[in-house]
């Protein structure tokens, strides 16, 4: 167990920013998920412009870095360009 006051505040945020990062994280996937599951490139397309909106968004709260972001919304972007 925690001794210092800081490592006891510390033990009670932990859950619940262990959760919240679970979620995102979960978020990620899903909505690459939506891309690669796609039957059509128009629904593909579709669910690439959701996806990039939310993992810039997650960019700007902090949750994913920018070069994080970037790196996967240009592979979803190859990946679209690679169905015909």
């Amino acid at each position: 167990m925690a001794n210092h006051k800081s490592s006891k505040k510390r033990a009670r945020q932990n859950p619940s920013l262990n959760e919240r990062n679970r979620y995102y994280r979960t978020r990620v996937k899903n909505v690459a998920k939506a891309i690669t599951g796609a039957k059509s490139k128009e629904e593909a397309n579709e669910a690439f412009k959701k996806a990039n909106r939310y993992l810039h968004s997650m960019v700007s709260k902090g949750i994913l870095k920018k070069n994080t972001a970037a790196r996967k919304v240009s592979r979803l972007a190859a990946f679209i360009n690679k169905i015909a």
